[in-house]
């Protein structure tokens, strides 16, 4: 089994910081290519007022694949949640995911369900989790194959799914294939007690993941332990994508994404 590496990407300036590259997403694509990404996941606000025919024309001349969707900016810059207590808002976040989807599926990527679903503020949590399960019932009877990726955020992000074993509690709830975890080394570094347990625990529901170092710069400039991380995702079966998403540190958004690149894929070869 050899990992593949990803890069995360974004179609416009982002309100989320921790984006390697962000802006125009040719000059982003072109650069993931030419350092030696095999895939490249982008991170969407609102999906129709991007030119996919464009990203589709760019992905086959590149020969870069999109391997997932990130939903995160509609929380962010629009305020749109899964959980949102108000109905109308909910329903204008239930619409705006599935363009999402429609786009992700016509590409054969992931949806990730990370700030989109919302936060507890105050609320409890049976409360919270019954809405999150009514949208994502929701949006995979509007959908037919995409396959979606709940994201455990640390707790000063998200007071609503920290943790594997939590995402995993509302998966077994949601019942589907289509439904797995993304885990992200940043947001697992904060919550997890044992990452390779954890790891271990997800197993085959493992659909996708994040890298970023311990300080969220690019692997390599922290303290992570990338190595044993790796050496689990190999020994669990793990073939999916290894996604950078990281500050745009050391040296700007190239640098970055260069020396994550060249930290990872030396870890890969050597596993």
């Amino acid at each position: 089994m050899m990992l593949k590496l990803s890069l995360v990407i974004s179609t416009s300036d982002a309100a989320f910081d921790a984006l390697a590259f962000k802006g125009d997403l040719k000059k982003g694509m072109e650069l993931a290519k030419r350092i030696g990404y095999q895939a490249v996941e982008i991170a969407v606000r609102d999906p129709s007022v991007v030119d996919w025919n464009e990203v589709a024309r760019l992905s086959k001349e590149l020969s870069l694949p999109i391997c997932a969707i990130g939903t995160g900016q509609a929380f962010l810059a629009d305020g749109l949640s899964l959980t949102h207590p108000d109905e109308k808002i909910r329903k204008k976040s239930i619409e705006r995911v599935k363009k999402h989807a429609e786009v992700a599926e016509s590409f054969g990527a992931f949806v990730i369900i990370g700030l989109v679903r919302g936060k507890r503020e105050g609320r409890p949590y049976r409360e919270v989790e019954k809405l999150f399960l009514e949208s994502m019932n929701s949006l995979l009877s509007d959908t037919k194959e995409v396959r979606f990726v709940i994201e455990p955020l640390n707790r000063y992000e998200s007071d609503f799914i920290n943790t594997v074993e939590e995402a995993l509690r509302v998966i077994e709830k949601i019942n589907s294939d289509r439904v797995g975890i993304l885990a992200d080394t940043f947001h697992m570094n904060i919550e997890e007690v044992n990452i390779s347990e954890s790891l271990k625990v997800a197993g085959k529901k493992l659909y996708h993941f994040h890298v970023a170092d311990s300080n969220r710069w690019a692997p390599g400039c922290g303290h992570f332990d990338f190595e044993s991380t790796f050496k689990t995702l190999k020994e669990i079966g793990y073939d999916g994508y290894i996604s950078v998403e990281c500050l745009p540190l050391p040296g700007g958004m190239e640098k970055a994404a260069e020396v994550a690149f060249r930290t990872l894929k030396e870890l890969i070869v050597n596993l």
